[in-house]
This record gives C-alpha cells, sequence and structure tokens, in this order.
C-alpha cells in the first residue's frame, strides 16, 4: 500500500487497468479471427515508425501509430485485393518495419535513444499523458464494441456468413485492424515490442479453457491482463527490471496452471 503514495505507480495502476481492457477488447477479436500473426507483424512494424520519430525529432509513439496502423491497412489491401498470400504481406511489412527503425535509430544524431522501455516495456515510465491516450482508445473500443457487437462477432467468427447477411464487412475489417494498430502501438510501453504479441493472445486463450462465449472472454481477459499487469509492476519496482517480462511471465504461468486443473472440473 506505501506505493500507492507515489504518482507514477498511480500512474501505472492507472494504465495498467485501461491497457488490459483495451488488450482484452481487440485481443478477443484478434484471437477469434486467427490474427494472431498479424498482429506480431503489426508489433515489429510500428519499430519503424520509433525509429524515424527519433530520426525527425517527433514523438516516436505518434509516429510509430502512423506506421502501424499504415502497416495494417497495407497488409489487408495487399491480401484482399493484389492475391498476395496473407502470410507473405506480413512478413514483408514485419521484416521492412524492423530494418527501417534500425537504419533511422543509427542515423539519428546526438546520442542513441535508449529503446530498453520500447522493446522490453517499463510500466514504471507511463505518463499521464499516455493515461488520457489509452482511455480515448478504451472509451473508442466501447463505444464501437456496444454498436456494432453482432456484426464484429459475425465478421470475427465467420466473414463468408456476414458478407451474406450484407454486412459491412470490409469496413468493420478496416476499422478494426485500425484499432489493433492502435492498442498495439499504446501497449508498448507496458510491454515492449518484443513481448506485447503475448498480452493480445495469453489471457485469452486462458479463458478460452473455460468458456467460449464472446463477451465473458473479452471481459475475463481484461481482468486477467490487469491482474498480470500488477504483478510486473510490484516485481519491477521491487527488482529495477523491466516489467513486461515479468508480466507475461505470469500469464504463461496462470496458463499452464489453469490448463492442468482443468480437468478436476470435468469430473
Amino acid at each position: 500500500m506505501e506505493l500507492l503514495r507515489y504518482t507514477f505507480f498511480q500512474n501505472a495502476l492507472i494504465g495498467s487497468l485501461l491497457t488490459a481492457i483495451a488488450c482484452g477488447i481487440v485481443g478477443t477479436y484478434v484471437v477469434s479471427r486467427r490474427l494472431v500473426f498479424i498482429s506480431g507483424g503489426i508489433t515489429h512494424a510500428s519499430f519503424g515508425g520509433l525509429g524515424l520519430g527519433f530520426y525527425l525529432g517527433l514523438n516516436p509513439i505518434l509516429m510509430a501509430m502512423a506506421f502501424s496502423v499504415l502497416s495494417a491497412f497495407c497488409v489487408e489491401w495487399a491480401s484482399r485485393t493484389q492475391e498476395v498470400r496473407e502470410d507473405s504481406a506480413i512478413a514483408g511489412i514485419w521484416s521492412l518495419g524492423m530494418a527501417l527503425g534500425v537504419i533511422f535509430i543509427f542515423l539519428t544524431p546526438g546520442y542513441a535513444p535508449n529503446l530498453s522501455a520500447y522493446l522490453f516495456g517499463n510500466i514504471l515510465t507511463i505518463s499521464f499523458s499516455d493515461i488520457g491516450w489509452i482511455l480515448g482508445l478504451v472509451i473508442l473500443l466501447i463505444i464501437m464494441f456496444s454498436l456494432f457487437f453482432r456484426e464484429i462477432v459475425y465478421v470475427a467468427f465467420d466473414r463468408d456468413f456476414a458478407l451474406t447477411q450484407g454486412l459491412p464487412v470490409r469496413l468493420i475489417e478496416y476499422a478494426m485492424m485500425c484499432f489493433i494498430a492502435i492498442t498495439i502501438v499504446l501497449s508498448i510501453r507496458l510491454v515492449g515490442i518484443m513481448l506485447l504479441i503475448s498480452l493480445l493472445t495469453l489471457p485469452q486463450i486462458t479463458m478460452n479453457l473455460f468458456t467460449s462465449d464472446f463477451r465473458k472472454i473479452m471481459i475475463g481477459s481484461a481482468i486477467i491482463g490487469f491482474l498480470g499487469c500488477v504483478c510486473g509492476l510490484v516485481l519491477s519496482y521491487y527488482l529495477n527490471v523491466p516489467s513486461g517480462a515479468f508480466i507475461i511471465l505470469f500469464l504463461v504461468l496462470l496458463f499452464l496452471s489453469l490448463k492442468a486443473i482443468k480437468p478436476l472440473f470435468h469430473r
């Protein structure tokens, strides 16, 4: 409880809650649509935006966001209209983003920027402005899923069926790709580029052990993600190490433990 007196800890706690909600909502769509590989590609492509931001002296997070959204749209466009295999398009974007990031960071004048917080996450570096961005994202996600929940679920589970129902499938797909990219970039400070894909999948597959209900998976994965964030937050403070590794370690151990005891619930 003594930690709650510190402003940086309060910011980290609020940021963790909001990020867990955003990743819980978006991650459920990612897992249902089997877009995990795409999420990994967008995550690593954002490194190019970070490098460009440092090189131009602009906000690296905003540049990474623009780069990620553009990368997501390019993958969706190439795989749908240019007869390019989706996995090939993702691999190209993935490699291009990482390569551009390395080049721009190398060319950045002066001291090389500290990339540890971006690559591996440091929850204690979350600022009040970061909280504002994540809060805005959460509000937008809640509004969109409240208004178009049925349509999003249809597209997530059966795209062809959604087309037969006359739903705006292409619009929903592009909108969700945009939200995926934004969620990824705004979550980078939490677990870092290298580990972020796990925060979008591990809580969801853990909840999927006990339910297949889309809404329950969203809510449950947000709760699990927040517990993992709190665990990583406390350990990172006392051990002075990046929080991302402990967050993912907690989520992995929780998944393995629940999977091991799951047969006991069916006896």
